[in-house]
């Protein structure tokens, strides 16, 4: 693709001169229309060649767990017994289970449901292969998209890398052809998902006419952590197992198939904040037990993390009336500092239809909800998602979209504000654009009990 706009404008280079030169050389010189015409068509030729690619989201499938992995409050918390744990231990994780938000249809793997868990990697490596090759043969089997036409393929899971990596799994599996562009990503967290997205984009802007496959999941078998440092524990309590296939596209034709259309992606990382470093960080504790620790100032680093994204992403989604009112309070705030106690928050949903946070946890969602200003509704597909699936990482953004398709929710026109976090610290966010009505009788992950849902969350005492 390069090749071809670098021979482009050689092309155009020399039907200029080309002109120039015969104007010259019969001495008649080119009229000011003539002139226009000329550099009329050479804008309208660089304007088809150089424009960007617009990224096609054709659909997504997310992997429903069968019901015989279910891990209700009582057999997680027998399962902490049976495993060992101290007194302390065992009363703060039941703590932490209560308050998480999580409901009793979030499902665990089978190695996990041992006693004790089987951690091993081989066990890991089961989960990777019962999680994708459903997603994956599902979505390629409903488009009859044949394998081999799959030109890109970019899968993401944070903690487990095995060797072959996942990609070359899924490659070896269906059958993709070898000069296909793979990608394999690590240690991005739960923000992985659209960093995914981020790397499909930018090959699909250099592949012409090309097909990409993202695959997001996190590997729950071999993370489980047995020590006793509270910050560690957690993680216990908050990951579930998922994922999910993407299939985007770039190809024209697929415009008349496709659901979204990818219109904005902005990363934030903050990783040179110490603070934000550390805040999800896997280590090993003092007994040489290895577990992803969660710091008490998680919260305040994604707020923080929050605001520095949506200073790039606002002033190109907010309508020019949010941003003067915006601008203005900062303004008063330098020159009246005493004067005015918070800047203005924007009203995004001027902006956006749907808003899917990631389900990282009930705070986090409950932070991003006060800084934002939004209402119950706007935050009911994340609150949800967490209560049935438990944090998914980089998956549940997609469960989430799922809810609000199931509920007959998002329209032609509608746009959707993807907002994923993840260790390092990062914050990512995604504007799609709703092609065609979604019709909520397609079946999904939320089919089967989307008319149970919302459900009132119980909530527990501090």
């Amino acid at each position: 693709m390069v090749t071809i706009k670098l021979m482009t404008m050689t092309i155009l280079q020399s039907i200029y001169h080309s002109f120039c030169n015969l104007s010259f050389i019969s001495k008649c010189s080119m009229s000011t229309t003539q002139s226009l015409a000329v550099i009329a068509l050479i804008v309208i030729i660089l304007y088809f060649c150089f424009r960007p690619q617009t990224v096609y989201l054709i659909d997504y499938v997310c992997y429903m767990p069968p019901d015989h992995l279910r891990i209700p409050y009582s057999h997680m918390v027998e399962h902490f017994e049976l495993c060992n744990f101290d007194k302390e231990t065992l009363d703060f994780e039941i703590k932490v289970l209560e308050r998480s938000g999580i409901g009793v249809e979030a499902c665990m793997p089978e190695s996990v449901h041992e006693i004790p868990p089987n951690d091993s990697m081989k066990s890991a490596q089961a989960e990777v292969e019962l999680v994708l090759f459903k997603v994956v043969r599902d979505l390629l089997s409903k488009h009859k998209v044949n394998p081999k036409s799959i030109d890109i393929l970019v899968s993401n899971c944070s903690l487990f890398c095995p060797t072959p990596s996942i990609s070359s799994m899924i490659i070896n599996k269906f059958g993709f052809r070898s000069n296909i562009k793979s990608v394999n990503l690590s240690g991005m967290g739960c923000s992985a998902g659209l960093l995914s997205i981020n790397l499909a984009r930018d090959q699909l802007k250099v592949h012409n006419n090309s097909l990409a496959l993202v695959l997001s999941m996190e590997a729950v078998a071999s993370n489980g952590y047995r020590g006793n440092d509270k910050s560690m524990l957690i993680a216990n309590v908050l990951f579930r197992m998922g994922g999910v296939a993407i299939l985007l596209s770039n190809r024209k034709q697929d415009k008349l198939v496709a659901k979204y259309k990818l219109q904005h992606l902005v990363r934030t990382h903050a990783g040179s904040n110490d603070q934000a470093y550390k805040s999800v960080y896997q280590e090993s504790d003092e007994n040489e037990m290895v577990g992803v620790s969660l710091s008490r100032s998680l919260l305040t680093v994604a707020a923080s993390a929050l605001r520095t994204n949506i200073t790039t992403l606002g002033p190109l989604v907010l309508p020019y009336s949010e941003q003067l009112c915006f601008g203005w309070s900062v303004i008063c705030k330098k020159i009246w500092p005493r004067g005015r106690k918070e800047i203005y928050v924007p009203n995004f949903k001027k902006a956006f239809e749907h808003f899917c946070i990631h389900a990282g946890g009930k705070s986090v969602i409950d932070v991003i909800e006060e800084s934002l200003k939004l209402q119950k509704k706007d935050v009911e597909a994340s609150r949800m998602t967490l209560y049935r699936f438990g944090n998914t990482s980089s998956s549940s953004l997609w469960y989430e979209l799922c809810y609000l398709e199931a509920k007959g929710r998002v329209k032609k026109g509608d746009r959707v504000w993807q907002i994923a976090f993840g260790s390092g610290f990062k914050c990512n966010s995604a504007v799609w654009k709703c092609l065609s009505d979604t019709d909520p009788n397609v079946r999904n992950v939320w089919s089967d009990r989307i008319h149970l849902y919302p459900v009132e969350i119980p909530v527990f005492d501090c």
